[in-house]
């Protein structure tokens, strides 16, 4: 799908386009799409080659994963110390190692590689293209977002820490990392000296500006309560919940009030067990509970899915799809489609570049059998920005 123009026509082309979601036709030059919709639309574009090929196939954006640890090496959880916003995933990329390129077989061509959640503030991680021979041309941003981790995990770190504790830290590193970037800020207005650069801090020249975020790997009532007062209304930072789970679905109304978005995942449903409630607070027992459809009765539409690789395996990102429409999600305007695509490159502010085959964006397209949320659905045929990079008739992968 690269050099001179091409219009290759499809049965169905899932666009996620607001102005036109299905096309017949997508033209692409040079690895870009030059647009979507009938042929007679895209004829204007100058001289082409119309290929065939897929007339009888439904061809899709590349799907999305906001939470992976799959990249590389897994050295990527280091808790010298509790907060450690300088650390950086990248360092750590393996291109096309297997667990990519499984996750490229089963249509992932875009993943967020952030460190783990040993610590409260863990690093930053990096986007990148699954399905590409070299680091150089994998990254889509660096840094991709900041990793914040709650509660859980973190209460093992050194002797144990207690959240009252962890969150006097992680808001003090915030502080800082805020005060950081307003030096640099009066110092690019022309209104300060130069400061000194502090490799500690320099993620949140990206966050205060809002280019990056930060990803909170937080889960229950009380600690997304926690995550939203503390670094959204208090200290102004962009953030998007990452997981959301246990509970957390009963805080929709203000996630909506704070226009806050959602990467959900892995575990998509709230389980009536006695000690899954006691463990994580929720005493009411709500039964078999869908956490999507909790965020979306609350009217909030920036619902994402993920995995939190190898959690559970990269090539099921669209099951986490399945089992919130199982349980009550709905996809009456392709919600869950959107969760797999267009809402994630959102949320990662990446949008210009994927998450949809509109004009100037990369073409980034998979061939699949039916509902992309549907477990019987297949890729057959993924291409990233233009190029061929798996075929299943040549070997299927997954």
């Amino acid at each position: 799908m690269s050099g001179t123009i091409t219009i290759y026509e499809a049965r169905k082309i899932i666009t996620m386009s607001p102005q036109q979601p299905f096309a017949t036709h997508v033209a692409v030059r040079d690895g870009h799409v030059l647009g979507a919709g009938s042929l007679e639309q895209l004829e204007g574009w100058g001289d082409y080659t119309l290929d065939t090929t897929f007339a009888d196939k439904v061809l899709m954006p590349g799907m999305i994963d906001l939470h992976s640890h799959i990249a590389g090496t897994f050295d990527i959880n280091d808790t010298v110390y509790l907060t450690n916003p300088g650390l950086r995933a990248n360092v750590a990329v393996i291109p096309e190692n297997p667990s990519l390129m499984r996750a490229l077989a089963s249509g992932v061509t875009s993943i967020l590689f952030i460190p783990g959640s040993a610590a409260n503030i863990t690093g930053h991680g990096v986007l990148l293209k699954t399905g590409l021979p070299d680091y150089e041309s994998m990254e889509l941003r660096q840094p991709g977002s900041m990793k914040l981790a709650q509660s859980g995990n973190p209460e093992r770190f050194a002797w144990g820490v207690a959240r009252s504790f962890m969150n006097w830290h992680t808001r003090e590193t915030l502080k800082r990392g805020i005060a950081y970037a307003a030096t640099w800020q009066a110092f690019e207005a022309g209104e300060g000296p130069q400061p000194e650069i502090d490799i500690q801090f320099e993620i949140f020249r990206w966050l205060v500006p809002d280019i990056s975020q930060i990803s909170a790997h937080t889960q229950a009532y009380q600690v997304v309560a926690e995550s939203l007062s503390m670094v959204v209304e208090e200290l102004e930072l962009p953030l998007f919940i990452d997981h959301g789970t246990i509970g957390a679905w009963k805080l929709g109304p203000e996630v909506k009030r704070l226009d806050v978005s959602a990467a959900l995942g892995p575990r998509n449903v709230d389980a009536p067990s006695r000690g899954f409630m006691s463990w994580s607070q929720n005493m009411k027992a709500e039964g078999w509970r869908g956490t999507a459809v909790g965020y979306q009765d609350a009217g909030v539409t920036e619902i994402a899915f993920n995995t939190d690789a190898p959690v559970m395996p990269q090539e099921e990102l669209q099951l986490q799809a399945t089992i919130a429409a199982r349980h009550g999600f709905r996809d009456d305007s392709m919600q869950a489609v959107r969760g797999l695509t267009i809402i994630p490159a959102r949320i990662a502010n990446i949008s210009h570049r994927t998450g949809s085959l509109e004009v100037g964006k990369d073409a980034d397209v998979l061939q699949i059998t039916g509902h992309p949320a549907d477990p019987r659905s297949a890729i057959e045929r993924v291409w990233i920005e233009g190029h061929e990079v798996y075929d299943a008739e040549e070997k299927r992968e997954y």
